[in-house]
Parts: structure tokens; sequence; C-alpha cells
């Protein structure tokens, strides 16, 4: 009967133990990221009797418990730095001990140094880029942000102007004469604004000039333009440009500016990449449509955030933006094996896989998504039900022991 005991006890205990993983299923409803777990029941046998014909059982254990890697719905949250992972992959992180872990929380944040961080502290892994350009084969590295980091300028080297002129425009007159402003930028970052001054010569034929701003240059003059160079322009009959012929680069040269710049030596492109003008003539009042330079001004950062895909995105106060860093993803053939360490985080097991590290959307690993999080994946409908089954387990083993108890009431009372 001591046998009978134990085996109701035993049913007992692993009800608890799986009360207690629901419970704690439960307890993280709405932990970012969390990841459900299961109990595991196996039948203990107790001994065989008559070469096996008849196994006694020895009752049941729940010592074991499997963790489920689903998919969490994903929830927009607008946080800069809140990534979410839509498929398979881990986020990693290490801990101040240098300690590698891995997570499917993506509710990092910065620190007083600039680092990404999960909530808990530990660093987010990735690759820091170079002048916009990430290099995913290297190693990974904890993600710093250079807070307040001004954007390095380079100065102009080509321009473009899409326009039309007047062709009906009259020699003399104000509809035969255009002005066409477009900024260029210098090697310290400081922004010039150059006047095409365009005339009508003849049908079909222009001149142009272009001038600089005289206070912008150590030889000119306050209140003056200073001439950099001037040309000539013709169109066919159909209105389109002739002179210069593809690719009708003209080279402009900007010497002794007075911020003590580099001297600035750009090439404008009359024509466009595919060899088409970007100067017309047709009977439409002169106009621009467009201006485009290749120079970046000096710029600070105004904000930092996480894109789709991983990539960190700094914006400055020019309109312009530039990856900073890439988020890494590691892939973990059987995750289950993974061991919670606690803080949304895991560790490899003795039969873990090795994590293969990797760029998001590459191999298996899943895709970030920017501004959203990883709801936990427990199913609450399903945790009521299961939970209503362990209590039915458990009152029925301890029914099993009160009965057990009345018969040994009835077994002692036998010598009375």
């Amino acid at each position: 009967m001591s046998g009978s005991f134990s085996v109701a006890i035993s049913g007992l205990n692993a009800d608890t133990a799986a009360l207690d993983i629901i419970g704690n299923n439960l307890a993280n409803l709405n932990t970012t990221g969390y990841k459900d777990s299961t109990a595991s029941f196996y039948d203990l046998l107790s001994q065989s009797v008559g070469g096996g014909s008849v196994q006694i059982g020895g009752g049941v254990s729940a010592t074991h418990s499997t963790r489920q890697f689903t998919q969490g719905s994903i929830q927009l949250s607008g946080g800069a730095f809140n990534a979410a992972i839509q498929g398979s992959g881990f986020f990693i992180v290490k801990d101040t001990a240098g300690d590698t872990l891995y997570t499917r929380s993506g509710n990092f944040q910065l620190d007083k140094h600039g680092d990404l961080t999960t909530g808990t502290g530990q660093f987010l892994q990735g690759w820091l880029g170079v002048n916009g350009v990430v290099n995913t084969s290297g190693a990974v590295q904890n993600i710093t942000i250079p807070a307040n980091s001004l954007h390095t300028p380079s100065a102009t080297t080509k321009i473009s102007l899409n326009m039309n002129l007047q062709s009906d425009g009259v020699v003399g007159a104000a509809s035969g004469s255009f002005s066409a402003p477009i900024q260029v930028v210098d090697s310290l970052g400081s922004t010039h604004t150059l006047t095409v001054i365009f005339t009508k010569t003849a049908a079909n034929a222009w001149n142009y000039e272009v001038d600089i701003p005289g206070q912008d240059l150590t030889a000119g003059t306050p209140g003056t333009p200073t001439q950099l160079t001037t040309g000539s322009i013709a169109f066919d009959s159909n209105g389109h440009l002739t002179t210069p012929a593809a690719p009708g680069q003209t080279p402009i040269a900007i010497t002794g500016l007075a911020d003590g710049a580099s001297d600035i030596n750009l090439n404008w492109n009359l024509y466009d990449a595919n060899g088409v003008p970007t100067i017309s003539q047709f009977a439409q009042p002169s106009a621009l449509s467009a201006t485009s330079q290749d120079g970046v001004a000096a710029a600070q950062i105004t904000q930092v955030s996480l894109s789709d895909g991983g990539a960190v995105v700094a914006h400055y106060s020019d309109g312009s933006q530039q990856v900073v860093a890439q988020l890494a993803l590691a892939a973990i053939n059987n995750p289950e094996s993974l061991i919670s360490v606690g803080q949304n985080n895991f560790e490899v097991g003795a039969d873990t896989s090795t994590p293969v590290i990797g760029a998001p959307g590459t191999g298996s690993r899943g895709t970030i998504l920017g501004g959203a999080l990883e709801s936990s994946n427990v199913d609450i409908a399903q945790e009521f039900t299961s939970l209503i089954e362990f209590q039915r387990s458990y009152e029925a083993n301890s029914k099993v022991i009160s009965t057990l108890d009345q018969l040994s009431q009835v077994l002692l009372n036998i010598k009375q």
C-alpha cells in the first residue's frame, strides 16, 4: 500500500510542477517576446512481474518542460529603438561579463554612453557603419550611436539643372532672359549660391553666365556677383539640346573662397545618366523644375531610429539620412534547447546547435520590423483549459490518497 501512496504523491508533484509552469506563462502574458512553456509528463515503472507480462506503474514525473518558440503577434509601438523579429532568429546581446546571450525581446534603449542596450542593461550586438557603409561579414560588436555627431561634409563635384527655356522668347526682352539659382557645398560644409543667367541671342541659341556672390570670394566685391564661366548652348528645331553634345559636361572652378575652404572644381552636367538633355526649349515660359548637386553640408544628428531590416539610421538637421549600424540576428536550429537565464534572455545549452550569426533576411533568419514589438505567444484560453485539467488531475490524485488513508484505517481496525 505504501507504493500506492508514492504513486499518488508523484501525481500531486507532477501536477504541481505543471501548475507552476502555467502560472509562469500567465504571469508573463504581457512580457515582450516571451515564449510559453508546456509540461511534459513521463510515466514511471515500478517493476515488471512474470517476464514483463505484468507491469506495475510507479507513478508519473513532470520534470521536463518544453518552450514553444512560435511567432508572437507584432504590435506597432512607435518607439525609436524598438524592433520585432518576424520569423525565426534571435537578437544577440552581451552582458557586462562579456557572455553572449540571445533574446526575442526588442525593447531596446540608449544608455548614457550611447550604447544600444536591452531594458536590463545587456549590450545589443551588430555591425557599425563607416560613412554609411556596413560590412556584415565582420565580427559583431556593441552598437554605439554617435551622439550629437556632425555629418562630415563633402564638396560638390557635379551639378544639374532641369529646366525649360522659352522658345518664343524675344531677344533683348524679358522673355529672352532667365536666371536659375543652385546651391553648392565647399569642403568645410558651407553653401554657396551660384546663379546661371541665360540670355537668348538668336533663334534656338542662348548664352549662359555662371556667377557667385562677390562676398563669397576673397578677391570678390561684396554685393557684386563674380563671373565664374560663360558659354553658349543651342537647340534643334524640336527643342532638343544639340550644343554642347552629350555628355555635355561644363567645368566650373571656384577659387579663393573667403571662408578658407578648398577650391571647388565641379562639372555642370547638361545630360542625365541616360544621355537625355536636362535643358529643353519649348513654347512655355522659362522655368526651373529641379536642381541636384552631390555635395554634403555639415549637419548635426537630430534623431536616430531603428528602421525595417534592422538598420540604425541617423537623421541629420539638413534632412539627409545615413546608416550608422546594422543589427545582427542569430539562427539556432533547435531553439527549444536554449536555457532561460531570466530577463528575457537565453544562453546555449549542452545540446544547442551552434548559433549562426548573419544579417536579417538571410539564411533561415527572419526579418526585423522597426518601431514594433513582438508580444508574448501565451494563449490565455489554452492556459485556462490546461489549468482546469491539472486542477482535476490534482483533485483525483488527492482522492486516491484519501481513499488509501481510509483503507489504512480499516486495516488498522482489524486488530481491534
